[in-house]
C-alpha cells in the first residue's frame, strides 16, 4: 500500500562531499528492513554520504534522513493524500539533487510510492537497486516492464524470488531475511519470559504495527480469544503491543479486560518465547513468529470488496508469508477477512485441542526456514551492491561470498 509522507526536519544536516547513497523507505516495515544494510554499508564506505527518506531506524543506523516517511502516524490516510506525499516525496529528491551527486539509490519495498522515486533517480544516471522484491508474482506482472527499466538489481527476501525475476531478465539476488536470520538468544528470552502471566495455554496475540490495523483486527481477536477462554479455563493471553502509543490505543479502545488478558507493550520475541501459539494479523510478525517455530493462526480484518478484489487480482492461493514460503498453507490463514469469528475460533480450538496438532505445525515452520540458513542479508546485500557498483554481473556475487 501506498503510504502518505511526513516533511520533518532533518535528523542530521545532509551535506554530502561526493556521491551519495540515497535510502527510500515507506513503511516501519521498511524502516526496519534498511537499517542493518545501513550500518554495513556506513562500516564498509565510512567515507560514503548515506541519506534518507525513511524512519528511525534508519537515522539510527547511520542514515542523514531528508524527511520521515516511515512513521505510523502516515498510514491510513485517503487515497489522494498518499499520493500528494509520495510526490512530495519526489520533489524533496529533485530538490537534493540540484545540489548533490547521486551514486545508488536503494529504494526499499512498496514499489507503488517508490517507482516515481526510482524514476527522477534513473535519470541522473545512478544506480537504483531494490531491497525487498516487488510481489508481481503475487499480482501485476504487467508492471514487470516497468521494474525491468528502474533497477538495476533486486534483492530478494524470498527464496524463489531470484529464479523468478532472473527469467524475466531482471538481475536479482535471494540474500536471506532480516527478520529471520536476526540473531535471537532462546535462552535468554525464555528466561525473561518467566516474569509474564502464567497460566495455560498461553495465546499471545499481535494485532499490528500501524493503528488502522490494529483498529481493523483488534476486535475480532478479542473476541476469539475470550471464547477460547470460555471453551478451556486459565487460558492466558497477552496482546503485544508495538509501542506505548499502540498500547495505549488498545486499552483504550478494550476498556474492561476480558478475563486472563492483559496488555504488554515490548519486546515480541519475549511474548513469543512465552506463548504456546499466536494470534496474529499478517506480515512480517508472521516470520517472527516461525522463527521461534511457534504455531499460529493468521487474520486480516477488511471489508467485503477488498476481499473481493483479493480474489479477482491475486494470483498465489496463499497471502502468509509463511505459507508463501513453503508454498502450501501450514498456517490457517484468513486473510483477507470480512467475516465473523466463528472460523477463526474453530482453526485455533483445533490447536489448543490436541498437543500434537501444535508439534505438527511447528516442525512445519522449522521445515520453513531451512532455505534461510547461513544467509546473512546485510552482508549479502552489501556484497551485491558493491559488485553492482563495480560493474561486475550479479552473476559472480557468489563467488565473492564463497
Amino acid at each position: 500500500m501506498i503510504e502518505s509522507t511526513q516533511e520533518v526536519a532533518p535528523t542530521r544536516a545532509a551535506t554530502p562531499s561526493g556521491p551519495a547513497i540515497l535510502i527510500t523507505a515507506f513503511e516501519p516495515s521498511g524502516d526496519a528492513h534498511a537499517a542493518p544494510l545501513i550500518r554495513t554499508l556506513r562500516s564498509q564506505y565510512p567515507d560514503r554520504p548515506i541519506v534518507a527518506l525513511g524512519g528511525p531506524k534508519m537515522a539510527d543506523a547511520g542514515a542523514d534522513l531528508l524527511e520521515e516517511t516511515a512513521a505510523d502516524g502516515s498510514m491510513g490516510l485517503n487515497a489522494l493524500s498518499r499520493i500528494a506525499g509520495v510526490r512530495r516525496s519526489a520533489n524533496t529528491i529533485r530538490s537534493w539533487l540540484r545540489s548533490n551527486r547521486l551514486l545508488l539509490h536503494i529504494a526499499v519495498d512498496s514499489p507503488a510510492a517508490n517507482f516515481p522515486i526510482c524514476k527522477v533517480t534513473k535519470r541522473t544516471g545512478a544506480k537504483v537497486a531494490h531491497l525487498v522484491a516487488p510481489q508481481m508474482w503475487a499480482w501485476g506482472s504487467w508492471r514487470i516492464k516497468k521494474l525491468r527499466r528502474l533497477t538495476d538489481l533486486v534483492l530478494c527476501l524470498l527464496p524463489f524470488e531470484e529464479e523468478w525475476f532472473t527469467s524475466r531478465d531482471i538481475p536479482a539476488r535471494f540474500i536471506g531475511h532480516p527478520t529471520i536470520n536476526r540473531p535471537l538468544d532462546l535462552d535468554a528470552l525464555r528466561e525473561e519470559a518467566r516474569s509474564l502471566p502464567s497460566g495455560g495455554p498461553k495465546i499471545a496475540i499481535f494485532p499490528g504495527s500501524r493503528s488502522h490495523e490494529v483498529d481493523a483486527n483488534l476486535g475480532l481477536l478479542v473476541k476469539v480469544y475470550t471464547e477460547l477462554n470460555h471453551r478451556q479455563r486459565g487460558t492466558a493471553g497477552l496482546i503485544v503491543a508495538a509501542n506505548d502509543a499502540l498500547g495505549t490505543r488498545i486499552r483504550r479502545k478494550i476498556g474492561t479486560l476480558p478475563p486472563g488478558l492483559h496488555v504488554s507493550s515490548g519486546n515480541a520475541d519475549v511474548a513469543i518465547a512465552w506463548c504456546d501459539f499466536a494470534l496474529n494479523v499478517s506480515g512480517t510478525v508472521s516470520l517472527d513468529i516461525a522463527r521461534q517455530a511457534k504455531p499460529m493462526v493468521a487474520v486480516y480484518k477488511t471489508g467485503w470488496v477488498s476481499v473481493l478484489g483479493a480474489k479477482l487480482l491475486l494470483k498465489t492461493p496463499y497471502r502468509l508469508l509463511p505459507n508463501i514460503i513453503a508454498g502450501r498453507e501450514i498456517v490457517p490463514e484468513f486473510i483477507p477477512h470480512a467475516g465473523g469469528a466463528g472460523a477463526i475460533i474453530d482453526a485455533a480450538a483445533h490447536l489448543m485441542e490436541d498437543s500434537k496438532h501444535l508439534a505438527i505445525q511447528s516442525e512445519a515452520l522449522r521445515r520453513v526456514l531451512t532455505p534461510y540458513e547461513g544467509h546473512v542479508p546485510e552482508e549479502e546485500a552489501a556484497h551485491a551492491i558493491a559488485n553492482l557498483l563495480k560493474g561486475e554481473e550479479v552473476a559472480n556475487v557468489q563467488k565473492v561470498l564463497q
